[in-house]
């Protein structure tokens, strides 16, 4: 049981360093190309035909970059296609989800006050609702109606209000700001695989057969280049949400992720502006403070109803730890070293809600994060951070003993 812990813990550790690294790759090249073709000159008549040019400054050199509008007169052999950086992060993304809310899903993804279902359930409307919202948005596109930019994005912004509202009376608060941000990031890469890379393709094969491309093309790619663009900083938040029980852990957790959308868009439209020598908005800083403010009003205002759970523990997962022989010694040290913070109503000065959002203060809410503890409290000194419980050697031993006999 030791080994099976800390293999667990580490695999989690490698896929999300993974998960960060890749989404580095892809936010920063998708950002830089963005910039790049919003920068472009093209009030210059360049003998190459090119559609536009750009000089930069980087690391020493001089670049020249210029953007051919459907292709180059003849294609080089070592042309770069830049499509690995969205397929690794979305894979490395699913597999986290995989192994932290289905694999855990007793732990992150069902909470019984808010859908009692089976863990296996809620791993079905998981997988399900990420293909719809591909499906969807992707039929959206491809009508008429979204022909026209500003209609196609309210449109989207309003399946976003619908799915935060569905997952939010699904899953967990965590998980489901958690799954905003995959369902998202699954249309992002959505775009990449089975629109914008066809279509290069496609303008490739032509080339190579002597055809003139049709811009159209190029057309399509660059709306569902556009919309990854503004919907990336909301991602980067949802993502980063399980650190912040204050976004996740009340009932206004779907207006306050749904806002988080519009704060993207007008971060990027101040950039996106700026980029492309239009002027400096700056009501978008406003604008970005005010719905921020309001978002932080949201989240202090609401009412953190933690219902008294079942004191004693009920489910098999419960029930293997509180049976466990040492578990009534756990308990104790529990209370006394962990539950002044991690409380519904903390008693640690400066702490108004329980940190992350976990309580240990029942027998069943101890069961039920009985690895958690473990691996915080047993066999790292992570918790309490500096030991300001005083947690003793001998109580952590206690901690290692009960576990791994359970």
């Amino acid at each position: 049981m030791y080994d099976l812990a800390v293999i667990e813990h580490w695999a989690e550790f490698a896929v999300r360093w993974l998960h960060v690294i890749t989404a580095v790759a892809w936010i920063g090249s998708s950002f830089y190309f963005i910039a790049l073709d919003l920068g472009l000159h093209r009030d210059r008549n360049l003998s190459t035909g090119a559609d536009g040019e750009e000089w930069q400054v980087h690391g020493g050199g001089f670049y020249n970059i210029q953007k051919y509008l459907v292709a180059p007169k003849s294609l080089p052999d070592d042309l770069v296609w830049f499509k690995w950086e969205s397929y690794s992060t979305w894979l490395s993304g699913f597999s986290l989800l995989v192994l932290v809310y289905w694999l855990g899903g007793e732990l992150y993804l069902i909470d019984p006050r808010v859908l009692d279902i089976p863990v296996w359930q809620g791993a079905l409307i998981s997988a399900a609702s990420l293909a719809f919202g591909w499906v969807a948005y992707d039929q959206l596109c491809r009508t008429r109606f979204g022909d026209e930019p500003v209609r196609l994005m309210v449109a989207l912004f309003g399946i976003i209000v619908l799915m935060s509202l569905l997952y939010t009376h699904v899953f967990s608060g965590r998980a489901a700001l958690l799954h905003l941000g995959a369902f998202t990031a699954t249309i992002m890469t959505g775009n990449v695989f089975f629109t914008i890379m066809p279509n290069q393709r496609i303008v490739v094969a032509d080339l190579k057969a002597g055809r003139k491309p049709d811009p159209k093309y190029g057309k399509i790619a660059k709306q569902r280049s556009t919309h990854n663009n503004y919907l990336t900083l909301p991602v980067i938040f949802l993502m980063l949400s399980n650190h912040y029980p204050l976004a996740f852990a009340g009932q206004n957790t779907w207006i306050i992720a749904s806002l988080v959308f519009l704060l993207g868009v007008t971060i990027r439209h101040w950039f996106n502006t700026r980029h492309a020598r239009q002027g400096s908005p700056h009501w978008t800083w406003a604008a970005t403070a005010i719905i921020f403010l309001v978002i932080v009003w949201l989240s202090a205002t609401q009412a953190f109803s933690y219902d008294e759970e079942t004191a004693e523990a009920s489910t098999p997962h419960e029930l293997r730890y509180a049976q466990a022989a040492g578990f009534d010694e756990v308990h104790d040290i529990v209370i006394g070293r962990c539950s002044m913070c991690h409380a519904a109503e903390p008693g640690w000065s400066g702490l108004y809600w329980p940190p992350k959002g976990v309580m240990l203060e029942t027998e069943a809410q101890i069961a039920r994060l009985a690895r958690a503890i473990y691996l915080q409290a047993g066999v790292s000194h992570a918790m309490p951070p500096g030991n300001l419980s005083d947690i003793s050697e001998e109580e952590r031993a206690a901690i290692r003993a009960w576990y791994q006999g359970a």
